[in-house]
């Protein structure tokens, strides 16, 4: 008499699902309480990030009054606000954006740091469920502490929005997340494979986007070797579209020419993310590098 074997859940339906969303929450409520435990970090970087913003928005203040105070200059109050609000965009996006980046590109840093990653590795979870997670966090992480800086920078500056569409620019900066996922998930195969530096290559991937991105300036006054990495870099066209809803309030219909290319970047970067991470992982069990700390 043959026995009746046990059915296994199915991964994409019933239990199989809710597991999968289960264990996604896990990721972030895990991540929630890593960061509630290094809460002085947490203000540090705060704190930094806030005196870093206001210098650079000074910058801009100061150099549209010396323009304004040349002789044969107008008014010059628009040019002062719109360049102070030019600055402030670039600051507050690459706030988020950045956030977004570190967190998923850091979480094997995390999992070494935290003496768990042979057990992140090896449970019953899909990686596609705990890349989920991981992206899910720093979303929410990055839309706080974002929103953390713009109050503390509008206790200094007093911007008009009036003329903003602020919904155009929700939909790019959610554009920009799905395409800054994928460039995240591919940064983070770095500290699988190279437990020594792979963090500090995280760093760099960061500091190149932020040179060629055109945070604090257009991109036409870089090389044009730079402007041909800008072109591929998500970071340019979430800035071009956020300035152009804020800046000069165009419709969410005008905005293909900044989506396009972001949904672009994000199809191809998520799965190429996860087709590469994956490899990376069997790769890093089979020479043991889970288990290497430095």
């Amino acid at each position: 008499m043959v026995g009746t074997a046990r059915p296994r859940p199915n991964p994409i339906g019933g239990a199989g699902l809710w597991h999968e969303v289960r264990a996604s929450y896990a990721f972030v409520e895990r991540n929630f309480y890593i960061v509630r435990r290094y809460w002085g970090w947490e203000l540090a970087f705060l704190v930094f990030n806030v005196a870093s913003s206001l210098s650079v928005l000074y910058i801009g203040e100061a150099q549209n009054r010396e323009a304004a105070a040349a002789p044969g200059a107008g008014q010059g109050g628009g040019q002062t606000q719109d360049l102070v609000l030019y600055l402030g965009i670039g600051t507050l996006v690459w706030s988020y954006l950045r956030s977004v980046f570190s967190n998923i590109s850091e979480m094997i840093s995390w999992e070494r740091w935290e003496g768990t990653i042979e057990y992140t590795m090896m449970a019953p979870i899909s990686r596609l469920t705990h890349m989920l997670g991981v992206s899910i966090f720093s979303i929410f992480y990055g839309i706080l502490r974002t929103g953390l800086l713009l109050g503390a920078l509008a206790l200094f500056f007093d911007v008009d929005l009036g003329g903003a569409n602020l919904p155009g620019a929700l939909v790019v900066i959610l554009a920009g997340s799905l395409s800054f996922i994928g460039v995240g998930i591919m940064a983070a195969v770095l500290p699988l494979l190279f437990p020594e530096r792979g963090e500090e290559m995280t760093f760099v991937i960061s500091s190149i986007l932020l040179l060629v991105s055109g945070v604090y300036y257009p991109i036409d006054v870089l090389p044009v070797w730079m402007q041909q990495m800008a072109r591929i870099s998500p970071a340019t066209y979430v800035l071009d579209g956020m300035r152009a809803t804020i800046l000069e309030g165009r419709s969410t219909l005008e905005l293909g020419r900044y989506l396009w290319p972001i949904a672009l970047i994000g199809v191809l970067a998520v799965p190429l993310g996860i087709a590469v991470f994956t490899w990376a992982e069997r790769y890093a069990k089979r020479s043991g590098r889970l288990k290497r700390s430095g």
